[in-house]
């Protein structure tokens, strides 16, 4: 509207209203008619939202696009539409974060030890603790490449145990599934998921899991599409924490990673497979956005 241009231009500019007025057609008298006139109850809640929207975006670490805005608002109780949050964020400045081009870090090892594929890209699980996936990604430090390894529980799509380390060694892969087993606790069975790669299809990787009662899980030789649900964890990874500023070391990366995995993703990140509920709602036995507004 021209009227809120002037208003706009005259809060950032030395040009005056009558200047502006002229050059866009209106008249003066018009325009302070306009600024005397009380904002409308559309005006006033589109306000409101603003100031929730951006509560809302800097508390996802800037990181949420409207689909996420859209879903923390409504678990407050306002169901607003997609079109109205994307006009309201877009006049913010707000928008979500989008992924980079990632590289494959898949290596196959010499004397794989084989395994079926037992998910068979049905990446879900009834109950929490009996599948989980994992893979290992990369980042690029001051000081060389860190890696990172990851078990996710296919339940709720927490990550229940992690690794990061300045190598690709077995020892990545084992750190991680260890902790993801001393903090569930799941029962002997548990199906582990992953790629080929070859801390995957190692012995040592095999004898660890054949001690604990992990059954390992393979996926098809270079079909990303079978590991899923770890490539799109690794893609909001990096779009969300590693993009967004340098790496000094691995230390800094560690830190930062479980602040990230921990007080965000788990808890705080809203799931599209999930219905726009964080894991920690939905462990929680939540499974409609509603039943947080009610």
């Amino acid at each position: 509207m021209k009227f809120a241009a002037i208003a706009n231009w005259a809060a950032s500019t030395t040009y005056t209203v009558t200047f502006m007025c002229t050059q866009l057609g209106v008249s003066r008298s018009g325009y302070y008619a306009w600024r005397a006139r009380a904002a409308s109850a559309r005006a006033r809640e589109d306000a409101t939202l603003t100031t929730l929207i951006r509560a809302a975006h800097d508390a996802g670490r800037g990181n949420p696009g409207v689909r996420r805005i859209r879903a923390d608002l409504a678990a407050s109780g306002r169901r607003v539409s997609h079109k109205r949050v994307f006009r309201l964020m877009r006049a913010a400045g707000l928008a979500g974060r989008h992924p980079r081009a990632w590289k494959k870090t898949t290596v196959h090892g010499e004397r794989p030890v084989s395994a079926p594929d037992l998910i068979g890209r049905d990446f879900t699980a009834a109950q929490a603790g009996t599948r989980w996936c994992g893979d290992i990604t990369y980042v690029r430090t001051w000081t060389g490449w860190a890696y990172l390894a990851t078990v996710i529980d296919l339940h709720s799509r927490a990550v229940v145990g992690w690794a990061v380390a300045e190598h690709m060694r077995t020892s990545l892969v084992t750190d991680a599934l260890a902790m993801a087993i001393t903090h569930r606790r799941p029962p002997p069975g548990v199906v582990f998921h992953s790629d080929r790669g070859c801390q995957y299809t190692s012995k040592e990787f095999a004898d660890f899991c054949a001690a604990r009662g992990v059954v390992r899980s393979l996926g098809r030789t270079g079909i990303c599409y079978d590991n899923a649900v770890s490539e799109s964890f690794f893609a909001t990874y990096k779009k969300e924490l590693v993009h967004t500023r340098p790496w000094p070391d691995v230390e800094y990366l560690r830190k930062a990673t479980f602040d990230w995995i921990e007080t965000y993703y788990n808890t705080r990140r809203r799931h599209s497979t999930l219905g726009y509920l964080t894991p920690a709602e939905y462990e929680q036995g939540i499974r409609s956005i509603n039943q947080l507004a009610a």
